[in-house]
């Protein structure tokens, strides 16, 4: 448990770490409440952003006015033409210790999905690709309306439908942090069939997460070439929301690749990919602030605070909201869904989502409608499983203390159990 003292006196490392790269720093007092936490976050995040327009005015998408390197923080940017040429060099997001990482960065964790897909299946033609029940809903959308070589086969018994027979000559595995606990890790277990390619998104699990080492030790183990994807806005920026930024990461591609393979294209392709369709990163997007050791720390304790309180709420609404619960047990642990007593539809959910925080949000307790999850706050928004076509409530956790997580807690389960007859109405 972590005392409101604790979580302030951490709240205000975080501060002064974004505060730090201001080439003319704030002055910074101890926060003393979480919505002064919240406030000063993104004033200073503005700041930083602001600062980088004003002082960097002539940064524009090509390089008339800086034909050498550029810098922000620890990233190293050269370009002629953005879009079509970025490089960057700078610290990994990943704390991991996996070999040789080749990272493309992406305007978002979309557009490298999307182009690694339409890249994947260029260079390997018509294809099978294993999906888990319950990965991400935009992903499968994108499979099923973009790229006709792949063919996708929802899992829904890992095990066996992964040995099955084979419809195309190659087969691509994809795992989803998204999925729930128990299809994450029938899904890992079953690579057992040896696909041909791994893609993995990471973007619910934190960059140094036991889950990634596990996936790659097994990848290792099997040979099986491995590809993460990931969206950098949600765990990476310290809940900031610092800018929209993503990434491909090849791991080890050269080693695990066979040379006549023709997988050994993929990295190009995918560049190529993320050129055509104007998916590049912004250099502006990166948050200046993380690869320190301060950073991975606080990012850490972050993470390892939203992962135990909603492990308390998990807990709690199994048996305060016993019968009005959907998935309780994701594979990242950071969100749980909340159901109502007549099936939910996408509008329905979101005007739940929405009066419940404006309600608690009158009360004085730290929760916004958001349609993300990460933040100080927590965070609530309809939420669709793709593997029950069933509509939700997402609860987001956040990193609040102890005691003041435990009294939303409650607040959100009496909220929800005494507006379920208004909820039928909406």
């Amino acid at each position: 448990m972590e005392s409101v003292q604790a979580y302030l006196e951490r709240k205000h490392r975080e501060l002064r770490l974004i505060n730090d790269c201001l080439r003319h720093p704030l002055p910074l007092t101890c926060p003393r409440s979480v919505s002064e936490v919240i406030r000063h976050k993104f004033q200073l995040a503005a700041a930083l952003k602001a600062e980088h327009a004003q002082h960097d005015w002539n940064v524009t998408e090509t390089a008339w006015a800086h034909p050498g390197q550029r810098r922000i923080g620890p990233f190293e940017f050269r370009y002629d033409y953005q879009r079509a040429d970025l490089d960057v060099r700078g610290p990994s997001f990943y704390e991991l210790e996996c070999g040789a990482i080749d990272t493309i960065y992406t305007a978002s964790g979309m557009a490298a999905i999307s182009a690694l897909l339409l890249a994947s299946a260029r260079v390997t033609g018509e294809a099978d690709i294993l999906v888990l029940p319950g990965a991400y809903g935009e992903t499968q959308e994108f499979i099923e309306g973009y790229v006709d070589r792949l063919r996708m086969i929802t899992l829904n018994r890992p095990s066996e439908e992964a040995v099955g027979p084979r419809s195309a000559s190659s087969r691509i595995m994809l795992l989803d942090s998204s999925a729930s606990a128990s299809a994450f890790d029938a899904g890992l277990h079953c690579t057992n069939a040896a696909p041909d390619l791994s893609i993995f998104d990471t973007t619910c699990f934190s960059s140094g997460s036991g889950r990634i080492r596990r996936v790659l030790g097994r990848a290792r183990e099997l040979a099986i070439p491995i590809v993460m994807v990931r969206s950098h806005t949600k765990l990476d920026s310290l809940g900031a929301e610092y800018g929209r930024l993503g990434s491909v990461a090849f791991v080890d591609w050269e080693k695990n690749v066979a040379g006549g393979s023709k997988l050994k294209q993929l990295p190009a392709e995918t560049r190529n990919a993320i050129r055509l369709l104007g998916g590049a990163a912004l250099p502006a997007h990166f948050p200046p602030y993380i690869g320190t050791p301060s950073y991975r720390e606080l990012t850490n304790k972050r993470i390892a605070a939203m992962l135990r309180n909603s492990r308390r709420a998990s807990r709690y609404f199994a048996t305060a909201l016993s019968g009005l619960t959907a998935e309780l047990h994701f594979a990242h642990g950071l969100y749980v869904t909340v159901s109502s007593q007549q099936p939910l539809d996408e509008a329905t959910a979101r005007r739940a989502a929405a009066e419940m925080s404006s309600d608690l949000a009158r009360a004085g307790l730290p929760i916004q409608h958001a349609g993300s999850f990460g933040f100080d706050f927590a965070a609530t928004e309809w939420f669709r499983n793709p593997a029950t076509d069933r509509y939700s409530v997402r609860i987001a956790a956040s990193d609040l203390p102890t005691a003041i997580w435990d009294d939303l807690t409650e607040a959100i389960a009496r909220w929800w159990s005494a507006h379920q007859h208004r909820i039928e109405e909406f």
